[in-house]
């Protein structure tokens, strides 16, 4: 290593790891392993100064920047090959709940499960997302549980503290440097590193009726045409589901409909909402449970290390013939080896629309719902990635194809749910619609070089 690095290394208050440090390839792990790239140099900060001076050097150095929070991107966004990584990680992963506020203090690389423990001491939540080991969907948006009472992770962001390209050391809010905070609220880490968002918290109950309910294939069309009947029944925010088609776990790999219900409330309230499933008598693993064990209910399905690719796209209206063949393309080609799950969100949207598109950057509020093809594998290989690419399009075509305008139902994908290659200057200006040309100016004052460009790059104007 160079002068430069000696003195970087020398002003840096946190651990610097590079390829000769012990635990240089604990480091480089993410959630999905072909996510995975080997940095030069992985920088642990401690503080919003160590950020500025780890961007400087790699400025200095020419090297490749990326930022890594939870590291849950798929597509690589928090990881460099050959160049330098900005971890938050390690030491910025602590919650500071203001109770008396209703105020939530998250430094930039804790994770969601941390926040729920925190806060719900206090009988207080945020809207967080639906796994608990994510954390930067901030930036992307951020749907969860909590979306149909409270909107979007983004709509309750009150503050952030951004690191920006030249390493000053900015307040974002609805009153500091409002351009930026117009910006990070759906523009991603296109405008620099956040050490800490404060959060608007709401009161939550202790405890929410939720679970699985597993329906077997006779069971399809019966629980598709209650699913249909239910959402297109308005139901209340305090209500709202999941519903995923795949194979069940080896060696059986049975297939069938997975249904998690999430009610705000008691389980006899809750039992009462989705009366009409539970009739069907499906496999009913459901319950009272603690509010800060929901989100963890997906997690035995999104383990840490396999390898996944991952694609999203919207649905106007929920269609079980759709669904159908959905779940005709998931047996046949969902296998132990290459498993394949479509997820379609199925939440009110009332609350999230009631924001309006040019409020912030994050641009697809509309009556469409979200849905996410999945794909993992164990065998980290350029042909299974391939493969997996080429799996989860396929479900996914099936769903917009069947859309009235297919190419909106693409375009309108929620940023958070994409594969590698959708990580582009092109998609970007079809992400961000007619937000685009605003972002591209602040795009210019805060990140003229563009050393922030790993999820879906703009282009100064």
């Amino acid at each position: 290593m160079s002068s430069t690095f000696d003195a970087f290394k020398a002003a840096f208050q946190g651990d610097v790891v590079t390829p000769e440090s012990p635990d240089y390839e604990a480091s480089l792990k993410r959630w999905a392993a072909n996510a995975e790239r080997r940095a030069k140099v992985v920088a642990f900060v401690k503080s919003p100064q160590d950020v500025a001076l780890a961007i400087k050097y790699a400025k200095d150095e020419g090297l490749d920047l990326s930022i890594r929070g939870g590291g849950h991107n798929p597509g690589g966004s928090s990881s460099s090959e050959g160049g330098l990584v900005i971890d938050l990680s390690r030491h910025l992963n602590g919650c500071r709940i203001d109770a008396d506020n209703k105020r939530a203090y998250v430094a930039g690389g804790a994770i969601w499960e941390t926040v729920d423990k925190e806060a719900i001491k206090h009988g207080l939540a945020s809207v967080g997302g639906t796994v608990n080991h994510v954390h930067r969907l901030t930036l992307g948006g951020g749907y969860g549980w909590l979306s149909s009472e409270h909107g979007l992770v983004i709509d309750n962001l009150l503050q952030a503290t951004m690191v920006v390209a030249d390493g000053s050391i900015l307040t974002a809010s609805a009153t500091e440097n409002t351009d930026l905070f117009w910006a990070i609220r759906g523009g991603g880490c296109n405008f620099g590193v956040c050490t800490e968002f404060v959060y608007q918290l709401h009161e939550q109950r202790p405890t929410v009726y939720s679970g699985i309910l597993i329906f077997p294939p006779p069971l399809l069309d019966a629980v598709l045409d209650v699913t249909e009947k239910w959402y297109k029944g308005k139901p209340s925010a305090k209500e709202s589901l999941m519903q995923i088609i795949s194979r069940g776990p080896p060696p059986e790999c049975a297939p069938g409909v997975i249904v998690v219900p999430f009610f705000n409330g008691t389980e006899s309230e809750g039992r009462e909402k989705f009366k009409a499933f539970l009739d069907l008598n499906p496999i009913d693993l459901t319950k009272e449970l603690p509010y800060e064990a929901m989100n963890s209910l997906q997690n035995p399905n999104v383990q840490h290390g396999q390898c996944i690719y991952m694609r999203g796209v919207t649905q106007l209206e929920y269609s079980p013939a759709t669904v159908k063949e959905v779940f005709a393309a998931v047996v046949d080609k969902s296998t132990k080896d290459m498993r394949v799950s479509t997820i379609f969100e199925l939440f009110p949207l009332e609350k999230i629309n009631s924001v309006r598109n040019d409020e912030c950057a994050f641009n697809i509020r509309c009556e469409a719902s979200n849905i996410l093809s999945i794909v993992a594998w164990d065998q980290n290989t350029p042909e299974n990635q391939k493969k997996g690419q080429e799996l989860s399009r396929a479900m996914t075509s099936i769903i917009s194809s069947k859309e009235a305008k297919p190419e909106d139902s693409k375009d309108r994908a929620y940023g958070n749910y994409v594969g590698d290659e959708t990580l582009t200057t092109d998609k970007a200006r079809r992400v961000f619609g007619d937000n685009y040309p605003r972002l591209q100016t602040i795009k210019k004052k805060y990140d003229p070089e563009v050393i922030f460009s790993k999820w879906f790059a703009i282009t100064p104007a």
